[in-house]
């Protein structure tokens, strides 16, 4: 086979899958994502892909499991666990606010993983006809890509569902790739058959995750961006003794000493700013704009960091009825810190 065959099955093998990725972030109405976190998101595949290789050789070798107990089975969890382990870190570390941002980033490591494991399957298998590189690209790498998307969806949505990560919002979604993983290698049908199925089915899929995820993106903006108004409106008035909050912080000055309340007051006017400001940052982006950087945000980064020192973990707990820690408002924080 020629240099020129061989560069053309392998690339058979990868382009449709980063054709694909480049398509959902092209989708992204709001530039969410970064592009530099999909690279890095890449290459984190791409060794999730290596230790996958060389841990399946090892259980080939080193025990007496069949091969096609390992391809159908063992392999798919596996693998679905070594993608899965970077998706973690990313809700752990608070890098995933929105639905986009978690198909996007799960995409992303799929592909990686493909951009190493069908070159290595090339120069492995026999089979080097270009039909096998056509269903390897169009249906294995897609659907490595796939599966980790949804995974990282599931996760997103339960993590969000209770406001914060758990151990166990990561089971269900790596139960169903695992599963779709397991399923598409015991082979049901034709290969492909499998792929057009893939083909069918997946940008369909993430069309109408795309769809509902933008739509309570507009949701949450309309409704965030007014509450923050109105009550940096309050502060500034000096009428925050009238509202709710005010009514709250009334009743934790009984609980707690009055230069620890004052620093919850200038707390959740910070934080309403830093929601503001970063609200402002999407709604620029949908709308083609790239506002400068703000040059007091990191001031109040560090102001913000400084009184939550101050307050200690007992006064943000009190906080968290008026001052609403989860996942997304914490995004919020990191996307301006980046």
């Amino acid at each position: 086979m020629t240099p020129m065959e061989t560069g053309v099955r392998i690339l058979l093998g990868l382009l449709p899958v980063f054709s694909f990725l480049i398509t959902l972030i092209l989708l992204d109405g709001y530039k969410l994502v970064r592009p530099r976190w999909v690279a890095v998101l890449i290459a984190a595949g791409a060794l999730a892909a290596a230790l996958g290789i060389e841990l399946n050789g090892a259980i080939l070798d080193h025990t007496q499991i069949e091969t096609g107990w390992l391809a159908r089975i063992i392999a798919p969890a596996i693998e679905e666990l070594l993608k899965g382990a970077v998706i973690v870190f990313l809700l752990l570390r608070r890098r995933v606010g929105f639905l986009v941002d978690a198909a996007i980033f799960g995409f992303a490591v799929g592909a990686g993983f493909a951009l190493v494991e069908n070159p290595a399957y090339f120069f492995a298998l026999e089979d080097r006809g270009l039909a096998l590189w056509v269903v390897r690209g169009f249906g294995t790498a897609v659907m490595h890509g796939g599966v980790t998307a949804i995974f990282a969806m599931v996760s997103k949505v339960l993590a969000d569902r209770i406001g914060r990560v758990r151990a166990w919002t990561f089971v269900p979604g790596f139960v169903v790739a695992w599963t779709l993983h397991s399923i598409f290698n015991h082979f049901f049908f034709s290969p492909y058959v499998s792929t057009v199925l893939i083909l069918a089915v997946l940008p369909a899929f993430f069309l109408v995750v795309f769809h509902v995820s933008e739509r309570s993106t507009r949701e949450w903006l309309g409704v965030g961006f007014d509450t923050d108004a109105e009550l940096l409106e309050l502060i500034g008035e000096g009428r925050v003794s009238e509202s709710r909050i005010g009514a709250f912080l009334e009743e934790l000055r009984q609980r707690f000493p009055r230069p620890t309340v004052a620093d919850m007051l200038c707390l959740v006017r910070l934080r309403a700013e830093l929601s503001i400001r970063a609200k402002g940052v999407l709604l620029a982006r949908n709308a083609g704009f790239t506002l400068p950087p703000d040059p007091e945000i990191d001031d109040k980064l560090i102001e913000v960091a400084y009184l939550e020192k101050a307050i200690g973990p007992t006064g943000l707990l009190a906080l968290n009825p008026i001052v609403n820690m989860n996942d997304r408002d914490l995004w919020q924080i990191n996307a301006l810190a980046r």
